[in-house]
Protein backbone atom coordinates (compact mmCIF):
# COMPACT_ATOMS: atom_id res chain seq x y z
CA UNK A 1 0.00 0.00 0.00
CA UNK A 2 1.61 3.28 -0.95
CA UNK A 3 -0.21 5.35 1.41
CA UNK A 4 -0.24 5.96 5.26
CA UNK A 5 -3.04 7.77 6.46
CA UNK A 6 -2.15 10.37 8.83
CA UNK A 7 -1.72 13.65 9.43
CA UNK A 8 -1.61 16.24 6.56
CA UNK A 9 1.90 17.60 7.97
CA UNK A 10 3.25 14.28 7.40
CA UNK A 11 4.28 14.37 4.18
CA UNK A 12 6.46 10.89 4.12
CA UNK A 13 4.44 7.86 2.71
CA UNK A 14 5.32 4.20 4.77
CA UNK A 15 5.92 1.39 1.75
CA UNK A 16 5.63 -2.03 3.27
CA UNK A 17 6.45 -3.93 0.07
CA UNK A 18 9.71 -5.69 0.36
CA UNK A 19 10.21 -7.61 -3.10
CA UNK A 20 11.60 -5.13 -6.16
CA UNK A 21 9.05 -4.06 -8.77
CA UNK A 22 9.88 -5.20 -12.47
CA UNK A 23 12.09 -2.29 -14.09
CA UNK A 24 10.10 0.18 -15.79
CA UNK A 25 11.76 -0.47 -19.52
CA UNK A 26 10.04 -4.08 -19.51
CA UNK A 27 6.65 -2.81 -18.36
CA UNK A 28 5.44 -2.78 -21.76
CA UNK A 29 8.30 -3.55 -24.19
CA UNK A 30 6.31 -3.05 -27.64
CA UNK A 31 5.56 -0.06 -26.94
CA UNK A 32 7.06 2.75 -30.15
CA UNK A 33 8.47 5.35 -27.87
CA UNK A 34 6.38 8.49 -28.99
CA UNK A 35 6.67 11.23 -26.75
CA UNK A 36 3.38 10.62 -25.23
CA UNK A 37 4.26 6.89 -24.13
CA UNK A 38 7.84 8.02 -23.13
CA UNK A 39 6.28 10.64 -21.21
CA UNK A 40 4.38 8.00 -19.25
CA UNK A 41 7.37 5.93 -18.51
CA UNK A 42 9.13 8.80 -17.25
CA UNK A 43 6.10 9.25 -14.99
CA UNK A 44 6.26 5.43 -13.46
CA UNK A 45 9.96 5.90 -13.12
CA UNK A 46 9.68 8.83 -11.24
CA UNK A 47 6.61 6.87 -8.76
CA UNK A 48 8.66 4.02 -8.54
CA UNK A 49 12.05 5.97 -7.45
CA UNK A 50 9.42 8.52 -5.00
CA UNK A 51 8.16 5.67 -3.38
CA UNK A 52 11.18 3.67 -3.02
CA UNK A 53 12.83 6.60 -1.33
CA UNK A 54 9.20 7.16 1.02
CA UNK A 55 9.39 10.93 -0.07
CA UNK A 56 5.90 10.94 -1.91
CA UNK A 57 3.44 13.94 -1.96
CA UNK A 58 0.55 13.43 -0.69
CA UNK A 59 -2.88 15.11 -2.54
CA UNK A 60 -6.50 14.61 -0.98
CA UNK A 61 -9.34 12.98 -1.96
CA UNK A 62 -12.93 13.59 -0.50
CA UNK A 63 -14.94 10.08 0.21
CA UNK A 64 -17.80 10.68 -1.52
CA UNK A 65 -15.84 10.44 -4.78
CA UNK A 66 -13.90 7.35 -3.63
CA UNK A 67 -16.69 5.51 -2.32
CA UNK A 68 -19.10 6.20 -6.19
CA UNK A 69 -17.13 7.62 -9.52
CA UNK A 70 -18.58 10.93 -11.05
CA UNK A 71 -19.00 10.51 -14.27
CA UNK A 72 -16.20 9.93 -16.78
CA UNK A 73 -18.04 11.31 -20.47
CA UNK A 74 -20.12 14.66 -20.54
CA UNK A 75 -24.40 13.25 -20.44
CA UNK A 76 -26.57 14.35 -22.19
CA UNK A 77 -27.28 18.31 -21.21
CA UNK A 78 -31.03 17.67 -20.18
CA UNK A 79 -29.68 14.84 -17.30
CA UNK A 80 -29.11 16.59 -14.15
CA UNK A 81 -29.58 14.31 -11.57
CA UNK A 82 -26.58 11.26 -11.39
CA UNK A 83 -26.56 8.74 -9.00
CA UNK A 84 -24.32 5.52 -7.68
CA UNK A 85 -24.44 2.94 -4.97
CA UNK A 86 -21.31 1.85 -3.60
CA UNK A 87 -23.33 -1.38 -1.22
CA UNK A 88 -25.41 0.90 1.41
CA UNK A 89 -23.93 4.30 0.64
CA UNK A 90 -24.95 5.95 -2.10
CA UNK A 91 -24.03 8.88 -4.56
CA UNK A 92 -26.59 11.86 -5.87
CA UNK A 93 -25.85 14.63 -7.65
CA UNK A 94 -27.83 17.64 -9.05
CA UNK A 95 -26.55 19.66 -11.89
CA UNK A 96 -27.28 23.26 -12.79
CA UNK A 97 -29.62 23.83 -15.91
CA UNK A 98 -26.74 26.37 -17.42
CA UNK A 99 -23.77 24.05 -16.49
CA UNK A 100 -24.80 20.36 -16.49
CA UNK A 101 -22.95 17.37 -14.44
CA UNK A 102 -19.72 17.38 -13.72
CA UNK A 103 -17.33 14.89 -15.86
CA UNK A 104 -14.02 13.59 -17.06
CA UNK A 105 -11.47 15.91 -15.63
CA UNK A 106 -13.47 17.93 -13.22
CA UNK A 107 -12.70 15.64 -10.47
CA UNK A 108 -9.03 16.73 -10.13
CA UNK A 109 -11.00 20.06 -9.47
CA UNK A 110 -11.69 18.50 -5.45
CA UNK A 111 -9.02 16.71 -5.03
CA UNK A 112 -6.69 19.78 -5.63
CA UNK A 113 -9.33 22.38 -3.27
CA UNK A 114 -9.76 19.36 -0.88
CA UNK A 115 -5.06 19.12 -0.70
CA UNK A 116 -5.45 23.12 -0.44
CA UNK A 117 -7.72 23.56 2.49
CA UNK A 118 -6.03 20.53 4.16
CA UNK A 119 -2.82 21.82 3.79
CA UNK A 120 -4.14 25.31 4.92
CA UNK A 121 -6.04 24.00 7.71
CA UNK A 122 -9.13 26.42 6.58
CA UNK A 123 -12.10 25.84 4.68
CA UNK A 124 -10.91 29.36 2.71
CA UNK A 125 -8.16 28.78 0.57
CA UNK A 126 -5.88 31.44 -1.04
CA UNK A 127 -3.89 31.05 -4.13
CA UNK A 128 -2.27 33.48 -6.40
CA UNK A 129 -3.87 32.27 -9.62
CA UNK A 130 -6.45 30.21 -11.14
CA UNK A 131 -3.78 28.26 -13.50
CA UNK A 132 -1.57 27.15 -10.11
CA UNK A 133 -4.08 24.12 -10.19
CA UNK A 134 -2.91 23.56 -13.97
CA UNK A 135 0.47 23.38 -12.63
CA UNK A 136 -0.46 21.08 -9.72
CA UNK A 137 -1.45 18.46 -12.02
CA UNK A 138 1.09 19.44 -14.23
CA UNK A 139 -1.56 19.72 -17.05
CA UNK A 140 -0.69 22.19 -20.12
CA UNK A 141 -1.57 25.95 -19.15
CA UNK A 142 -3.05 26.32 -22.61
CA UNK A 143 -6.03 27.55 -23.70
CA UNK A 144 -8.07 24.17 -24.44
CA UNK A 145 -7.02 23.30 -20.85
CA UNK A 146 -8.25 26.12 -19.39
CA UNK A 147 -11.23 26.62 -20.66
CA UNK A 148 -12.09 23.69 -19.65
CA UNK A 149 -10.74 24.23 -16.25
CA UNK A 150 -12.82 27.40 -16.61
CA UNK A 151 -16.11 25.59 -17.40
CA UNK A 152 -15.51 22.46 -14.58
CA UNK A 153 -15.56 25.39 -11.98
CA UNK A 154 -18.42 26.28 -13.21
CA UNK A 155 -20.12 22.64 -13.00
CA UNK A 156 -19.01 22.13 -9.58
CA UNK A 157 -19.67 25.43 -7.99
CA UNK A 158 -23.20 24.50 -9.24
CA UNK A 159 -24.10 20.98 -8.29
CA UNK A 160 -25.44 20.02 -5.49
CA UNK A 161 -24.64 16.45 -3.36
CA UNK A 162 -26.41 14.09 -1.93
CA UNK A 163 -24.06 11.51 -0.43
CA UNK A 164 -24.91 8.98 2.82
CA UNK A 165 -26.58 5.87 3.51
CA UNK A 166 -29.39 3.49 4.01
CA UNK A 167 -29.53 0.25 6.32
CA UNK A 168 -32.02 -1.79 8.17
CA UNK A 169 -29.93 -2.22 11.71
CA UNK A 170 -32.34 -4.68 13.72
CA UNK A 171 -35.00 -4.57 11.58
CA UNK A 172 -35.34 -1.07 11.78
CA UNK A 173 -35.09 1.27 8.34
CA UNK A 174 -32.29 3.68 8.85
CA UNK A 175 -31.72 6.49 6.73
CA UNK A 176 -28.51 8.93 7.00
CA UNK A 177 -28.51 11.18 4.51
CA UNK A 178 -26.13 14.55 3.86
CA UNK A 179 -26.88 17.22 1.61
CA UNK A 180 -24.28 19.90 0.83
CA UNK A 181 -22.58 22.16 -2.25
CA UNK A 182 -19.23 21.54 -2.48
CA UNK A 183 -18.57 25.86 -2.65
CA UNK A 184 -20.08 28.00 -0.94
CA UNK A 185 -18.44 30.91 -2.63
CA UNK A 186 -16.18 31.56 -5.39
CA UNK A 187 -13.94 34.66 -6.34
CA UNK A 188 -11.39 33.66 -9.51
CA UNK A 189 -9.91 35.88 -11.49
CA UNK A 190 -10.04 34.04 -15.61
CA UNK A 191 -8.36 35.16 -18.65
CA UNK A 192 -8.41 33.77 -21.68
CA UNK A 193 -5.28 33.00 -22.29
CA UNK A 194 -4.34 32.01 -18.42
CA UNK A 195 -2.05 34.96 -17.60
CA UNK A 196 -2.49 36.99 -14.65
CA UNK A 197 -4.69 40.32 -15.75
CA UNK A 198 -3.27 43.34 -15.27
CA UNK A 199 -4.33 44.54 -11.76
CA UNK A 200 -2.29 44.71 -8.35
CA UNK A 201 -1.80 41.83 -6.55
CA UNK A 202 -4.48 42.82 -3.76
CA UNK A 203 -7.03 43.30 -6.38
CA UNK A 204 -6.51 40.00 -7.76
CA UNK A 205 -6.71 37.56 -4.67
CA UNK A 206 -8.16 34.35 -5.67
CA UNK A 207 -10.04 32.77 -3.10
CA UNK A 208 -12.26 29.31 -2.40
CA UNK A 209 -14.90 28.99 0.44
CA UNK A 210 -16.07 25.56 1.23
CA UNK A 211 -18.87 24.62 2.01
CA UNK A 212 -19.02 23.63 6.00
CA UNK A 213 -20.40 20.19 5.65
CA UNK A 214 -17.83 19.68 2.29
CA UNK A 215 -15.23 20.92 4.38
CA UNK A 216 -15.78 18.61 7.55
CA UNK A 217 -16.35 15.69 5.55
CA UNK A 218 -12.90 15.67 3.88
CA UNK A 219 -11.32 17.02 6.92
CA UNK A 220 -12.70 13.87 9.31
CA UNK A 221 -12.59 11.62 6.29
CA UNK A 222 -8.96 12.37 4.56
CA UNK A 223 -7.69 10.07 2.42
CA UNK A 224 -4.61 10.55 0.72
CA UNK A 225 -3.16 9.79 -2.47
CA UNK A 226 -0.09 10.24 -4.33
CA UNK A 227 0.68 12.79 -6.28
CA UNK A 228 2.57 11.58 -8.77
CA UNK A 229 0.40 9.18 -9.60
CA UNK A 230 -3.07 11.47 -9.93
CA UNK A 231 -0.85 13.35 -12.25
CA UNK A 232 -0.26 10.66 -14.16
CA UNK A 233 -3.39 8.89 -14.58
CA UNK A 234 -4.98 12.64 -14.87
CA UNK A 235 -5.86 12.38 -18.07
CA UNK A 236 -7.63 9.00 -17.80
CA UNK A 237 -10.28 9.48 -15.49
CA UNK A 238 -11.62 5.84 -14.74
CA UNK A 239 -8.35 4.44 -14.12
CA UNK A 240 -7.91 7.38 -12.00
CA UNK A 241 -10.58 6.77 -9.47
CA UNK A 242 -9.82 2.63 -9.83
CA UNK A 243 -6.45 3.45 -8.33
CA UNK A 244 -7.80 5.70 -5.37
CA UNK A 245 -10.72 3.05 -4.98
CA UNK A 246 -8.40 0.25 -4.63
CA UNK A 247 -5.36 2.40 -2.62
CA UNK A 248 -8.29 3.19 -0.23
CA UNK A 249 -10.51 0.09 0.58
CA UNK A 250 -6.77 -1.88 0.47
CA UNK A 251 -5.42 0.04 3.37
CA UNK A 252 -8.88 -0.11 5.34
CA UNK A 253 -8.87 -3.63 5.88
CA UNK A 254 -7.67 -5.04 8.53
CA UNK A 255 -5.92 -8.22 7.16
CA UNK A 256 -6.96 -10.77 4.80
CA UNK A 257 -8.84 -10.13 1.74
CA UNK A 258 -12.33 -9.62 0.50
CA UNK A 259 -14.40 -10.39 -2.62
CA UNK A 260 -16.77 -6.87 -3.65
CA UNK A 261 -18.71 -7.88 -6.53
CA UNK A 262 -18.73 -7.08 -10.20
CA UNK A 263 -22.69 -7.33 -11.28
CA UNK A 264 -24.49 -7.44 -8.75
CA UNK A 265 -26.39 -4.70 -7.23
CA UNK A 266 -24.64 -2.22 -5.37
CA UNK A 267 -20.98 -3.67 -6.69
CA UNK A 268 -18.75 -2.37 -9.11
CA UNK A 269 -20.74 -2.02 -12.20
CA UNK A 270 -23.08 0.66 -9.89
CA UNK A 271 -20.28 2.56 -7.98
CA UNK A 272 -17.73 3.16 -11.59
CA UNK A 273 -18.43 6.50 -13.52
CA UNK A 274 -18.45 4.65 -16.88
CA UNK A 275 -21.45 3.74 -18.46
CA UNK A 276 -21.93 -0.43 -18.35
CA UNK A 277 -22.14 -2.34 -21.66
CA UNK A 278 -24.99 -4.55 -21.66
CA UNK A 279 -22.47 -7.69 -21.80
CA UNK A 280 -20.61 -8.48 -18.86
CA UNK A 281 -17.27 -9.15 -20.60
CA UNK A 282 -16.85 -5.55 -21.68
CA UNK A 283 -16.72 -4.36 -18.09
CA UNK A 284 -14.55 -7.37 -17.45
CA UNK A 285 -12.22 -6.45 -20.20
CA UNK A 286 -11.96 -2.76 -18.84
CA UNK A 287 -11.58 -3.69 -15.33
CA UNK A 288 -8.57 -5.58 -16.28
CA UNK A 289 -7.33 -3.06 -18.84
CA UNK A 290 -7.53 -0.44 -15.59
CA UNK A 291 -5.27 -2.77 -13.48
CA UNK A 292 -2.74 -3.15 -15.71
CA UNK A 293 -2.37 0.11 -15.81
CA UNK A 294 -2.39 0.93 -12.11
CA UNK A 295 0.31 -2.09 -12.22
CA UNK A 296 2.71 -0.23 -13.90
CA UNK A 297 2.50 2.27 -11.07
CA UNK A 298 1.91 0.22 -8.19
CA UNK A 299 3.64 -3.02 -8.83
CA UNK A 300 2.48 -4.51 -5.84
CA UNK A 301 -1.57 -3.49 -5.77
CA UNK A 302 -3.07 -5.96 -3.83
CA UNK A 303 -6.60 -6.64 -6.23
CA UNK A 304 -7.26 -8.99 -8.85
CA UNK A 305 -10.47 -10.43 -10.70
CA UNK A 306 -11.12 -13.62 -9.27
CA UNK A 307 -11.53 -16.70 -11.66
CA UNK A 308 -14.69 -17.16 -12.13
CA UNK A 309 -14.88 -13.19 -13.23
CA UNK A 310 -17.77 -12.52 -11.04
CA UNK A 311 -15.96 -10.58 -8.13
CA UNK A 312 -12.62 -8.39 -7.62
CA UNK A 313 -10.34 -9.63 -4.66
CA UNK A 314 -8.99 -7.18 -2.09
CA UNK A 315 -5.92 -8.26 0.11
CA UNK A 316 -4.79 -5.81 2.73
CA UNK A 317 -1.97 -3.63 1.84
CA UNK A 318 -0.89 -3.34 5.65
CA UNK A 319 2.14 -4.16 6.39
CA UNK A 320 3.24 -7.39 8.81
CA UNK A 321 3.70 -6.21 12.27
CA UNK A 322 6.11 -9.22 12.01
CA UNK A 323 8.09 -6.90 9.65
CA UNK A 324 7.71 -3.54 10.75
CA UNK A 325 7.49 -3.99 14.39
CA UNK A 326 6.26 -1.39 16.67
Amino acid sequence: MPLTFGSVEDRTVRWPDSSPPAPVADILPSLTLTKRRLKQLELIQLVREQREARKQELAFNARPFVLCGLPLRPLPREQLLYKRRNGNFFLHIVGHPDFGLPFGQDRLIPIWVATLALRQKNRTVHFDSAAQMLEFFRLAKDGRYYRRMVQGFQRIFASTIFFGTEDQPGGSHLIDWARFHFIDEIHLWFTENGKSPSFSVHDRSNTITLSEAFYTEIDQHRIPVEREIVIALANSPGVLDFYIWIAWRSWVLKSGNIRVPVFSPGGLKDQLGCQVHAEDRFLRRKINQWLRVIRAHWPHCPAEISTDGQSLIISSSKPSPALHPV
